[in-house]
């Protein structure tokens, strides 16, 4: 069943599992993100990853599918930091500028916030203040813009389209190694549909694991298994074991030891001359016959208009929107079989292995 829920006039605040087996197949608008419970239907599939469309990677070329497009325009806190001190921003204090700011808008309650925005652009509209009507009309704008893609069309989380692209993986109680975690969603979908393992979460930025990962929704459903029975089931966070280590990825001492390592939002941060350690990094952890997982942003026009719109909020780093077989090129020529390729919502997404 596929439906959307009435207002969430029943759900208590301290129930920090508010949502059971029996919401299954239904959505739910909150404030601050979307409750999806929806399956996607086996048999279709593609309508939430278009995969496996290049039948043969070896016979692809940088000729045939360019070069990604590269986002230029700087959020303003950093070109103003640069232009004080004379200096590039390291690439840590920009990943750590960015959480913050990234994060606030997960917190926030976005209805509630444009009705206040709106109310106070009229007000400005009305005392003739151009100033703060212009500064009004840009967040209005980036308030909407942001409740179209994380709340209506659930985009930057997309439960359907990650489970359509993690389902069928061979693996039993997994031990998953997530680099450059942030909050660590995706690892944890792929704990509830591959339940009783554990989950490393690794970033270098301690705010991620206090704020971004520890102020993570307690009532957020992840759509799972029930490992004695088969059946479906609806897992929270705290239910999962979870071990977050603030740490450069560079300097894990971890051996082949994990059947996943997966990586979302990572490998299109690094060049050309360091996307080869990038890849490696996948690699090393991996088990024999482990899995490695990517996803990285899709270069469509309206990923392009989101990154310029939001570009205070997002764009402190180097960055690059690919398409699929750009990212598939870079997977494939640093040593990997790539298994499944395609794309969801606003992502591209890769299962491989290690060639």
């Amino acid at each position: 069943m596929s439906m959307e829920m009435p207002s969430p006039e029943r759900l208590n605040p301290l129930n920090a599992r508010p949502y059971t087996e029996e919401h299954i197949g239904m959505t739910e608008l909150l404030p601050d993100f979307r409750m999806d419970l929806r399956n996607p239907d086996p048999v279709d599939l593609d309508g939430f990853i278009n995969a496996n469309q290049v039948k043969d990677w070896s016979l692809l070329t940088w000729k045939d599918v360019g070069r990604p497009h590269r986002v230029e325009n700087m959020a303003g806190v950093r070109t103003d930091w640069e232009a004080k001190h004379q200096k590039t921003m390291s690439v840590h204090h920009s990943w750590e500028h960015f959480n913050r700011s990234f994060h606030e808008w997960f917190v926030k309650d976005v209805p509630k916030e444009l009705r206040e925005n709106r109310s106070a652009l009229g007000h400005h509209l009305l005392r003739f203040n151009w100033k703060e009507v212009k500064a009004g009309l840009g967040e209005t704008l980036r308030l909407s813009l942001w409740n179209y893609v994380q709340r209506i069309e659930d985009g930057v989380w997309d439960p359907r389209g990650k489970r359509a692209l993690f389902q069928g993986l061979e693996v039993h109680k997994p031990r998953i190694l997530f680099l450059g975690a942030a909050e660590g969603y995706e690892a944890m979908q792929l704990s509830a549909m591959y339940p009783g393992g554990e989950v490393v979460l690794v970033d270098y930025d301690e705010f991620c694991k206090t704020d971004r990962h520890g102020d993570f929704p307690e009532t957020y459903p992840f759509l799972g298994i029930n490992p004695t029975t088969g059946s479906a089931k609806v897992w929270y966070k705290d239910q999962m074991e979870i071990r977050y280590l603030v740490e450069d990825i560079r300097n894990l001492s971890f051996g082949k030891e994990f059947d996943i390592v997966i990586s979302v939002g990572l490998l299109e941060h690094f060049p050309d001359e360091i996307k080869d350690e990038v890849m490696e990094w996948h690699r090393k952890f991996l088990k024999p016959g482990g899995y490695a997982i990517l996803t990285t942003p899709r270069n469509q026009w309206r990923t392009r208009f989101y990154y310029n719109v939001m570009a205070d909020v997002m764009n402190y780093m180097y960055r690059e929107l690919m398409n699929i077989e750009q990212m598939g090129l870079y997977v494939y020529e640093n040593g990997f079989e790539i298994l499944r390729h395609g794309f969801i919502k606003v992502h591209n997404g890769i299962i491989a292995r290690p060639r």
